[in-house]
Parts: C-alpha cells; structure tokens; sequence
C-alpha cells in the first residue's frame, strides 16, 4: 500500500510543473521573436551609427573647398578616425569576452553623437581632426559589442545574424552621402548637427538592447552550464594564428581597396569626368549600395556552402572587374563599380564568422580584432593614397590599387572548418 500511494503522489507533484507542447512551441515562438526583434534593432542601430559616419568622407569636397586642404590632409581625416576606430576595438573585444556590459553600445553612441555635433561647429583643420576622433571612438566601442550581442541572439545562424548586422552599417553607410547631397551640400557644414536626431534614435534602441542582454546574462548566471569558456575550433594553437594571419591580410586587400572608392571616388569622376559634386556622390551612393547589398549575402549563403568559400569568391572574383575600371568610362565606371561592391562587400561577414569559428572563446576579442583592423587599415590606406594622389595623380591610384585582389589567392592555407565539432 505504501508503494502504491508514493507513486501517485509523486506524478501529481512533478506533473502540474511539466510545460505542455503548446507551452513550449509558445515559448519558442517567442524567444525566435525576441532574436529578430534584437537583431533588426543592431541593424537598425548600425545603419544610423554608420549614416552619421558617412557623413565625414561624404562632406570632403565641401572640407577640402572651404579650408583649401590637399589630398594628403583629407587623407589625414580619414587616418584620424580610422585609427581611433580601430585602437580600441580588441580592448574592447577583451575586456568584455571577460566581463560584458550590456549598456557600452549607448556609450559608444554617445561618443559618436558628441563627435558629429563637433564636425558641425568645427572652424578649423585642427578641429576636424578631434571631431574626426570622436567619431572613431563611437566605433571602437560601438562595433565589438554589437557584434558579439548579435551572436548571442542568432539562434545558431551566424553568418545570417553577422550579415543582418553589417548590412545596417553598410545601408548607412550608403544613405550617408545621398543625404550629404541634398541637405549638407545645399545648407553647409553646419547642418551636419541636425542628424544628431538619428543619434538620439539609437541611444534610445540600444537601451532596449541592453536591457535584453542584462536579462540574458543574468539567465546564464542562473544557468552556469550553459557558459563554455574552453571552446576550440580543433585545431592546433599554431594553425589557427596562422588562419587568422591570413584572414587579416585578405582584410587588407579588401579594405584598402574599398576605401580607394569610399575616400576618393567622388575625386576620381570629378578629375577625370568633370562631372559635378552632387552627380559624383549620387554616383558613390549606388557603389556604397551595391556594397550593402553584397553585405546582406555573405552570410546567409557561408551558412549553406561554408565561409571559405564565400571568401575564395568574394576576394579573388572581384579581381575582373577592378582591372577593368581604369580604363572604363563614365557609364562602365558607374556599372563596374555595382559587381565590385556586391562581391567585395560579401567577404568580411564571411571572414568575421569565420575567425569566430576558429577562436569561439573569444568572439569579442575577435570582433574587435577585425573591425579594428579593418578600420585601421582603412585609415593607414587612405593617407598613403591620398599621398600617392597629390605625387602622381588619382586615376594612377586606382590603376594600382587594380591588382590588390590577387591576395585572394591566399585563401588556399585556410583551414578547412566545416564538420569540426
């Protein structure tokens, strides 16, 4: 008799505690609710973060007239952010792998905000330049964390949770010099301020996603399990440094030569087509579009085939193109630069995901390492060509800067990571 009462009495404590399937599909209904609704809030918040960016190399023409600088000194604009975007990043990405903070995206945002307000009021080279550095401090604080928060809440789809993320950046990145043509072109530098507004939007939706990620990182303290802290890829020490040495340098490559069309673009038609300024930037809009766009596909599609390859492609196929444009003229210039940014662009969600999968332990530092390098590279890149420009002149600058996809070829001492557990 004992036996028989203990059983029944067990089954009705443990049972009204057990979720039922409807309970449960509601639950996972929700939560992949929650992960778009994250995720969609980064991109957002990226677009409006990388919108105020844009604006600093969309209003160089309007700098370099009103304060007579040479190319060499809108190269050094473009240094100044960059590296101040880039310095901090990995220390960033360390410090918070070992200790988050939910709310450094609003701070870093903060920083951006103070830096465009700056741009709007600055009176003098000097001035630019802190402005410029402001800017960048936004990034290097802005860019690691998000990137690692849009991990979190991809639900095991990284790449399409890094594209999704990038290609925010990216869209600002192309609206920034369409609006740098019809608002600050006509109105001057000083309506520069009045996209503070957007800053003020993505402090308000990077506060909604700090609150989540307070909550999540209180869940893992309740669940300690579910923290893994000793993830490897598999491979030995000396292989991955090694992968991530050469993912860098494709980084490199693409970079530089991104920021040849980013910087000087508007330069290079205006030289060599006489085309006027507001023509040149909605020219630099449809490639930094195409750029959006390819951002959008890398992902999703290193998901399915594998990162590697979307790397092989995304560097090395781009190289028909490049070597084509020096000697197109307007209407193929405007043309080749579509599959140039839709190829190119699709590469650093592919290798972003793909040195994440190399250190998984480490994805904040790893964020950190290539944006910042990116960023920094980017900014070394643009004073060494806008020194090259003021030496020789800025259509030898892309007939150089032509041959840099070659590196691609480099991805052959990637280490296949498809089937690693």
């Amino acid at each position: 008799m004992a036996t028989d009462s203990s059983g029944p009495t067990l089954t009705s404590e443990v049972s009204p505690e057990l979720p039922t399937p409807t309970e449960v599909n509601d639950a996972k209904v929700s939560r992949a609710q929650m992960v778009v609704a994250i995720l969609a809030a980064l991109s957002v918040s990226h677009m409006l973060n990388d919108v105020m960016q844009s604006l600093l190399p969309a209003v160089y023409p309007l700098l370099k007239e009103n304060y007579s600088l040479s190319f060499f000194q809108v190269g050094l604009i473009t240094f100044t952010f960059q590296v101040t975007a880039s310095l901090l990043q990995p220390l960033v990405g360390m410090a918070t792998d070992r200790r988050p903070w939910p709310y450094s995206l609003v701070i870093g945002m903060g920083f951006t905000l103070v830096g465009l307000n700056l741009l709007a009021m600055a009176g003098s080279f000097s001035s630019i330049l802190v402005a410029a550095a402001m800017v960048g401090m936004g990034s290097s604080v802005f860019h690691p964390e998000a990137s690692r928060v849009a991990r979190i809440a991809s639900g095991g789809r990284y790449g399409f949770a890094q594209s999704l993320f990038q290609v925010g950046g990216n869209a600002g990145s192309a609206i920034g010099p369409l609006l740098a043509a019809f608002v600050v072109a006509p109105w001057g530098q000083q309506s520069i301020a009045w996209f503070s507004i957007g800053a003020v939007a993505a402090l308000l939706i990077l506060g909604y996603v700090g609150r989540w990620y307070q909550r999540h990182l209180n869940e893992l303290k309740q669940n300690p399990r579910c923290i893994q802290l000793d993830e490897t890829s598999g491979l030995s020490p000396v292989r991955v440094y090694a992968a991530v040495g050469v993912l860098l340098t494709l980084v490199f490559s693409k970079y530089i030569y991104l920021v040849s069309l980013s910087s000087y673009y508007t330069f290079y038609l205006m030289d060599k087509f006489d085309v006027p300024v507001q023509s040149a930037q909605l020219y630099l809009f449809v490639f930094l579009g195409a750029v959006a766009v390819g951002t959008l596909g890398g992902g999703p599609v290193g998901d399915r085939v594998g990162f590697k390859t979307v790397i092989w492609f995304s560097i090395l196929g781009v190289l028909p193109f490049t070597l084509a444009l020096p000697y197109a003229n307007l209407f193929w210039t405007v043309v080749l630069t579509v599959p140039i940014g839709l190829i190119l662009a699709s590469a650093f969600s592919a290798i972003i995901v793909y040195a994440q999968e190399l250190m998984p332990s480490k994805v904040g530092m790893i964020a950190g390492m290539f944006f910042g390098f990116a960023f920094g590279i980017a900014g070394i890149g643009a004073a060494a060509l806008g020194w090259l420009a003021d030496q020789t002149s800025i259509e030898y600058v892309y007939s150089i800067c032509a041959y840099l996809p070659l590196v691609g070829l480099l991805t052959a001492l990637l280490p296949n990571l498809e089937g690693r557990g």
